[in-house]
């Protein structure tokens, strides 16, 4: 739901509650929300758009109000929804505090700030996140977020965009998180290089996200590593196939922050017009099965080793994607499709060579 910080067009509370509901009758009763306390900073608005380490921290940014439209969310399904719809509907939040000293009140207080505005005694996920790891505060929060999950108030404590060595020193510290949200792609295939390795030793998983545009979770089971950025803000679409973005207004616009942050992937990896061969290759296979390019594009990233799930980004009230998203369930690649996409891929460069490990991007 990072998508309600404003840099993906306004949100409607009314119409956005609407389409949470929609898309939970439909199945679809994960969302993940990328929220931050309001006093501090918004992780759409800086992790997104910026590739450095936060320095200071600016009280009167926000990001936006998706932890409420959960809390007005979840009160509907209360009052209007069958219970069993109840039963199912899970809310995954983050908390990315300033590089304050940790303490179990500071942590305490701003985790009740998310119970609050979520309008739950407690959070289904809680998904941290740290910015500089020369400041070992990390580990102290952690234990403290620990601490609280033992009291009740968070059911299961997570990370994301956590490289794998302080992965591996947060779980050699008896630290027990589930899982990792990464960004994971066919072009950005860097969880699968080292993080992956150590998530298939020790149980946590990864989960990626879509960004077409709430995010929508599907998992497996055990504990897994969560993806995001799975189809690139929707670069990896039809949308985008056979157009040249260096002559100006030839191809659609890279107008929200998670176009711009992924065509920045592209050329990393190799090019626009690298990446039209990938698009070529993934229609053809889209065709094969009849659905779409990103569909094949999640199908792919699920199958990997270590995925727990991928989240689909939508923009409450504005778009919609659960056709797509219900044809991933049924989706079945085969070895000639899994073998065309790989050969594309690894033709691109070596991101973890050019970036580093991930979640490295927003501490360069």
């Amino acid at each position: 739901m990072w998508q309600t910080s404003g840099g993906w067009g306004r949100i409607d509370t009314d119409n956005a509650v609407d389409s949470m509901l929609h898309y939970a009758n439909a199945g679809l009763t994960t969302f993940d929300m990328a929220d931050i306390c309001k006093v501090f900073a918004s992780h759409a608005c800086v992790c997104v758009v910026i590739k450095r380490i936060v320095k200071q921290w600016d009280v009167s940014m926000d990001d936006g109000p998706a932890e409420d439209l959960y809390g007005i969310f979840i009160n509907r399904i209360r009052r209007e929804g069958p219970p069993e719809l109840l039963d199912k509907v899970r809310g995954l939040t983050k908390w990315v505090p300033p590089p304050v000293k940790m303490t179990s009140s500071y942590v305490r207080e701003s985790i009740d700030v998310s119970r609050r505005r979520m309008d739950v005694p407690s959070l289904d996920m809680l998904q941290f996140h740290w910015w500089d790891y020369s400041n070992p505060g990390y580990l102290d929060a952690l234990k403290h977020l620990t601490d609280l999950k033992e009291e009740g108030k968070i059911k299961t404590v997570a990370l994301t965009n956590f490289d794998t060595e302080r992965l591996r020193i947060i779980l050699e510290n008896g630290i027990p998180v589930v899982s990792n949200q990464v960004q994971h792609s066919i072009v950005d295939v860097r969880p699968q290089q080292r993080m992956a390795e150590l998530c298939q030793l020790t149980g946590v998983k990864l989960i990626t996200s879509l960004s077409l545009s709430l995010s929508c979770t599907y998992t497996h089971t055990h504990i897994h590593a969560a993806m995001y950025g799975t189809v690139m803000g929707g670069l990896l679409s039809e949308k985008f196939l056979d157009t040249n973005l260096a002559i100006p207004f030839a191809g659609p616009p890279l107008n929200t922050p998670s176009l711009q942050k992924y065509k920045r992937m592209v050329d990393a990896w190799g090019g626009w017009s690298q990446f039209q061969v990938l698009l070529q290759t993934l229609k053809k296979i889209a065709t094969k099965h009849g659905v779409s390019i990103p569909v094949v594009a999640v199908r792919y990233i699920l199958d990997q080793p270590a995925v727990a799930g991928s989240m689909v980004g939508v923009r409450l009230g504005l778009s919609e994607h659960i056709q797509d998203t219900n044809a991933i369930f049924s989706l079945a690649l085969d070895e000639e499709d899994v073998n065309s996409i790989q050969e594309v891929s690894n033709k691109g460069k070596d991101l973890l060579k050019v970036i580093g490990d991930c979640g490295d991007e927003y501490r360069r």
